[in-house]
């Protein structure tokens, strides 16, 4: 049986070649990274092709997420061997230069203007502390080293203290986002999320482009957590993007953050992605440390839909061996344990989805009084399948689709696995031929119960109105 809770795995110079793509893909991943934050248009294509490409030799449905840069600060190339003394002081910059202990470049043009004297900055996820001492509102920016160490080329600075007055979609992710629509991915990460409005500005745009590509908001601002509800209520799916939250909210409250995000998700029925430092031992080494094991394992009990790698797949140097460790730790947590949300979640709100939420919740309910061995859910946007996860049913959830982008698209959801069919001719045919596909695919065997829902009459490719419990024969 495949594991309910999926691997995203970010794609680099280590694993962006087809060999070892599709060695991650035999190893257990189901969503490939494209980190929008480096490399160029070129390159990304190129991925996004070789993804598409292996899902039609394999016969898989891996999806890819795109993940957008967003207002990420950083520094400049920085000459090598570079080590910040505490007391020393650092310029940051708006002029281009190759940087060194005493003056480094600013990526971020209004740097100058919104910091303020006393404010902090850290660099490279934290591990340098630096206190501002002066600004001259213009071009450059003066801070004291509080706590140093090596400093390294295009690392990311984040500013806890200060209110950036950039946009959540900056001009390079306008073009990132062309590009990713263009390629048809099936999944946008949006960093550096603020509020709901920020979501809805991003899926306004994918709108426009006809795309049913659905948005990531990556959590990882202190306004983000504060407006969690919000933002859930709009975009697709959540990350817990705990690098860059972790620095801008005291590191302590990171773990509480994620469990109160976890269920929040489970509440709207929004998968969720727990991300940054894994397995980053592995990096390096064949073998994670005791604490990374325990930290997948623990995301996996918290309920997480996803885990995911970033520098331990994109520049490591066991790409494979990591999806396959990790595989590891995750078939076992749900061999050992039943993982269920937090709340019931039978739905009270009389809204438009109200008959079809209830058949799901209640397909979930009725699969497990009747140790059912898979839930069937016909979808035409992927909706009931969100759903039905959401209520995290012991049972394999199957989705069927004619619908090639949803496809690939719930691949990112917690215990889901999707089928294509498209004949559609009538109910009894469908069920008939869809217990078939099953059966051929070993999930279900001969006096097996299943639960199917779709809507009535299935030619209409309607709204879900119709649940039935069958033996198959």
């Amino acid at each position: 049986m495949k594991n309910k809770a999926k691997i995203v795995a970010t794609l680099g110079p280590s694993s962006s070649d087809k060999k070892t793509m599709i060695a991650m893909a035999k190893a257990g991943l189901n969503v490939f990274r494209v980190n929008f934050s480096h490399g160029d248009h070129a390159t990304h294509r190129k991925t996004i092709r070789l993804a598409k490409e292996i899902n039609e030799e394999l016969d898989t449905n891996l999806a890819v997420l795109a993940d957008l840069q967003g207002p990420k600060l950083r520094i400049g190339d920085v000459k090598e061997d570079q080590f910040l003394e505490k007391g020393g002081i650092l310029e940051f910059t708006k002029e281009p230069c190759l940087g060194d202990v005493t003056r480094v470049h600013m990526n971020y043009e209004q740097f100058a203007q919104d910091v303020k004297v006393g404010e902090r900055i850290l660099l490279d996820d934290g591990k340098l502390l630096l206190n501002i001492t002066e600004t001259n509102s213009v071009d450059s920016v003066k801070a004291e080293v509080i706590q140093g160490g090596h400093l390294k080329s295009k690392k990311g600075v984040n500013l806890p203290n200060t209110k950036i007055s950039l946009p959540c979609l900056t001009p390079k992710d306008l073009a990132d986002l062309e590009v990713a629509l263009e390629e048809k991915v099936e999944w946008i990460g949006l960093s550096f999320v603020r509020n709901s409005d920020d979501v809805q500005q991003l899926k306004d745009l994918i709108a426009k482009r006809n795309s049913p590509a659905k948005v990531v908001s990556k959590i990882e601002k202190p306004e983000a957590v504060l407006d969690i509800e919000n933002i859930l209520k709009v975009t697709d799916a959540a990350m817990v993007a705990r690098g860059d939250l972790g620095v801008e909210v005291p590191m302590q409250s990171v773990p509480l953050i994620q469990k109160m995000i976890v269920e929040k998700c489970h509440m709207y029925a929004k998968p969720v992605i727990i991300a940054t430092q894994m397995m980053e031992t592995m990096i390096d080494s064949m073998t994670p440390t005791r604490a990374e094991v325990n930290d997948v394992a623990n995301s996996v009990l918290d309920g997480a839909d996803a885990v995911m790698l970033s520098g331990e797949t994109s520049v490591g140097q066991f790409p494979v061996e990591v999806i396959e460790t990790m595989s590891k730790i995750i078939s076992h947590i749900e061999a050992t344990v039943d993982v269920k949300p937090k709340r019931d979640g039978m739905p009270t709100e009389k809204n438009d989805r109200y008959i079809t939420d209830s058949i799901c919740y209640n397909a979930s309910k009725i699969a497990d009084q009747t140790d059912a061995m898979a839930i069937l859910s016909m979808t035409h946007s992927g909706y009931t399948a969100f759903q039905i996860a959401s209520h995290r049913p012991t049972t394999n959830i199957v989705a069927l689709t004619s619908n090639k982008t949803i496809l690939n698209m719930v691949s990112l959801i917690w215990g889901v696995q999707a089928f294509y069919y498209n004949k559609m001719e009538s109910t009894d045919q469908t069920f008939s031929d869809i217990e078939k596909i099953i059966k051929d695919k070993g999930i279900v065997s001969s006096g097996d119960i299943i639960v199917n829902i779709a809507s009535m009459p299935i030619q209409e490719k309607g709204t879900t109105n119709m649940l039935k419990v069958s033996e198959i024969k």
